[in-house]
C-alpha cells in the first residue's frame, strides 16, 4: 500500500469586496461586461402634483438590463438601480414605455445615462418623440421598436429592482439601421 500524504486543507478567503461567495465586484463587473446587450430608453410621465396645473414631468433612463420574459401574456423585464428616480417613480406610476435605440441614437443613450445630469425636461427638449396613447410616456422617434407597459410585478434583487411589465402596445416604427449595443463598457454597433 502506498503511503500518500493527506490533501491540504483549503480555506475559503473572502475577496476584498467581502462577498463570501468568492467573487469581487470588479471580477463580476469585468465578466458581465463581456455580454453584449441591447440599449433601451425607459420613459414614464410623472403625474403633476396639482391635477389642475400643467401636465407632469417626463422622466427617462438608459438601460441595458432589459429582456422579454413571456409571449403569453406578453411580459418584459427591466432592472432598475434601487432608489433611483425611475425606480421610485415606477413604484408609484404603473405605466411606462421602452424605446429600443438604434445605432444612430448613441447620443440619446449617453444623455440619459449621465450621472449628476440636468433635469429630464431639458434632456427631452431636442429629441423627437410622440406621447404613447396607453402610457402617456415619451416614445423616441427613430427607435427600432417601442413598447408601452403596465407594471405587473416588482421584485427586489440585491441593489436593484426587477420590474416586470405587461406589454400594452408594441410598434416597429423604424426598420432602418441596426441596434445600439453595449459591450465592454462602451456603446457599439453591429458590424
Amino acid at each position: 500500500m502506498l503511503n500518500t500524504p493527506p490533501a491540504p486543507l483549503l480555506t475559503a478567503v473572502a475577496p476584498a469586496s467581502g462577498h463570501p461567495e468568492g467573487v469581487s465586484n470588479d471580477e463580476f463587473r469585468a465578466a458581465m461586461s463581456r455580454l453584449a446587450t441591447g440599449v433601451v430608453l425607459v420613459t414614464a410621465n410623472e403625474p403633476a402634483l396639482d391635477p389642475e396645473g400643467p401636465g407632469g414631468e417626463d422622466v427617462g433612463m438608459t438601460a441595458n438590463a432589459f429582456m422579454s420574459v413571456s409571449l403569453d401574456p406578453p411580459l418584459v423585464l427591466v432592472s432598475l438601480r434601487e432608489g433611483s428616480r425611475m425606480d421610485d417613480l415606477l413604484a408609484e406610476q404603473p405605466l411606462w414605455a421602452v424605446s429600443m435605440l438604434s445605432e444612430s441614437q448613441r447620443h440619446i443613450a449617453g444623455r440619459f445615462a449621465m450621472k449628476g445630469r440636468i433635469s429630464d425636461r431639458l434632456l427631452f427638449e431636442d429629441i423627437p418623440y410622440v406621447r404613447g396613447e396607453a402610457s402617456g410616456a415619451p416614445l423616441v422617434g427613430g427607435a427600432l421598436a417601442t413598447l408601452e407597459c403596465r407594471t405587473e410585478q416588482r421584485v427586489r434583487a440585491g441593489d436593484h429592482t426587477l420590474v416586470i411589465g405587461r406589454v400594452l402596445t408594441a410598434r416597429v416604427p423604424s426598420a432602418e439601421g441596426g441596434p445600439l449595443a453595449y459591450f465592454r463598457g462602451r456603446y457599439r454597433h453591429l458590424a
